[in-house]
């Protein structure tokens, strides 16, 4: 290793990040503890239960984010391509022989309690698949050719997640669309997104295509009077409302089709469609109640009694930020949030200082990720988005999740580390 590289592992790596990094694994750690904690096994380290695998988990994160920044940048980006590859076989893979777990046949059995979630590493792969390809000469995302390539490095992954069933996942790959529009895509993609999410929502609460629709076309007829003159503006709003009522047919249709009946008595529940606290509702409501429970600063490490007699179905998962919630109260959530927030920031904040295209947009697809399985994870436990099932980075039990995460950022880590070099 050369005296260069030794200057830019101690001196250029961005420690603030590294410190929260540790910070929201201990934080984990601690969490995993409490929520499954076996008094005949009481010891971290103790491989027989979660936290001591966890542990594990933590080592073997530590080691691999050691190795990365000891790697030539430019190693990184030549290995997208293969690691897709790669991550792509796996997906297709766990559709024949992967172990169904909670209803999706997500996982790959390794034998001695371990299995391997190839979706996690999906989400690492697509970004920087992603990131190569848009930093490439001549892609510009308002041609139609580069915006289908862009779409379909992105799409692949989430169809054959979606086959698994796993929602959750497969919702975190459209908060690349992020990315896109960072890097030149219409502002017109996301608020089509936003009006998605309305219209969603709109036709599953008022259980009435008709009136959604008439809505829409009156809406578009307003709008198209207010911009009579403009003519793109008239195709665009023909195309939106097009594309708009198209998509409410697809709600219906894959409400009533695709999802399963699990999946929907979530949404109504979260919808207020339907009200079974004690039956479908269940895991939510006693998530509220933990948290809640836990009031200005919190009952205490392992002194929570949501968390002590198992009331939250998958607590030391799902539902881990519950544990947080009720032993360290509002004051210990702030906190949390608050170093979920310093984090993207702070990736926001590394991305723009490259002078990398590649760095910059594979940044911002590490900080859409994580904004989203933060928003969604901590949004499903008091009860405002559906319970979809995905892991708060970090702090959920599970080793591809803290794996996976660990790479995501250390791999961005090393690029800013070598920023002022060209990828």
């Amino acid at each position: 290793m050369t005296n260069n590289n030794q200057r830019s592992f101690f001196f250029n790596v961005d420690w603030l990040t590294v410190l929260v990094y540790l910070a929201l694994c201990a934080i984990g750690l601690l969490s995993i503890h409490s929520a499954v904690f076996d008094p005949d096994h009481p010891g971290l380290v103790d491989l027989d239960t979660n936290y001591g695998k966890q542990f594990v988990f933590f080592i073997v994160s530590a080691v691999v984010a050691v190795v990365i920044l000891l790697l030539e940048s430019r190693f990184l980006s030549a290995l997208a391509p293969i690691g897709y590859v790669i991550t792509t076989l796996l997906l297709i893979t766990v559709l024949v022989v992967g172990r169904n777990v909670g209803g999706n046949q997500a996982w790959i059995p390794l034998g001695g309690g371990f299995r391997l979630q190839p979706s996690e590493f999906a989400k690492l792969a697509t970004c920087l698949l992603l990131a190569r390809y848009l930093s490439g000469v001549n892609i510009k995302l308002t041609e139609v050719k580069s915006f289908a390539v862009a779409a379909a490095i992105i799409f692949v992954p989430m169809f054959l997640i979606m086959l698994q069933p796993d929602a959750g996942s497969t919702l975190v790959f459209s908060s690349l669309l992020f990315v896109l529009y960072r890097e030149g895509l219409s502002p017109y993609f996301l608020i089509l997104e936003g009006l998605f999410i309305v219209l969603f929502v709109a036709t599953l609460k008022l259980d009435n295509m008709v009136w959604v629709i008439s809505a829409l076309v009156a809406v578009a007829l307003f709008i198209m009077w207010l911009f009579r003159r403009n003519r793109q503006m008239l195709i665009t709003v023909v195309a939106g409302a097009i594309i708009s009522i198209a998509f409410v047919f697809s709600v219906e249709f894959i409400y009533d089709h695709v999802l399963k009946p699990h999946q929907k008595s979530r949404i109504d529940i979260v919808l207020g469609i339907t009200d079974d606290p004690r039956g479908k509702g269940y895991n939510v409501n006693q998530s509220k109640i933990a948290i809640g429970s836990g009031k200005l600063w919190g009952k205490g490490y392992m002194e929570g009694t949501q968390t002590k007699y198992s009331f939250v179905p998958e607590q030391s998962t799902d539902f881990i930020f519950c544990t947080v919630g009720e032993e360290f109260g509002f004051a210990g959530s702030v906190v949390v949030i608050g170093l979920y927030m310093l984090l993207v920031l702070r990736i926001i904040h590394i991305a723009e200082r490259q002078r990398s295209p590649f760095s910059r947009i594979y940044a911002y697809g590490v900080a859409s990720v994580i904004f989203f399985h933060v928003f969604i994870n901590v949004g499903m436990t008091i009860g405002i988005v559906p319970s979809i099932g995905i892991p708060l980075p970090f702090i959920s039990y599970g080793g591809s999740s803290l794996i996976s995460f660990t790479i995501m950022l250390f791999v961005l880590i090393k690029l800013d580390s070598n920023r002022m070099g060209i990828i």
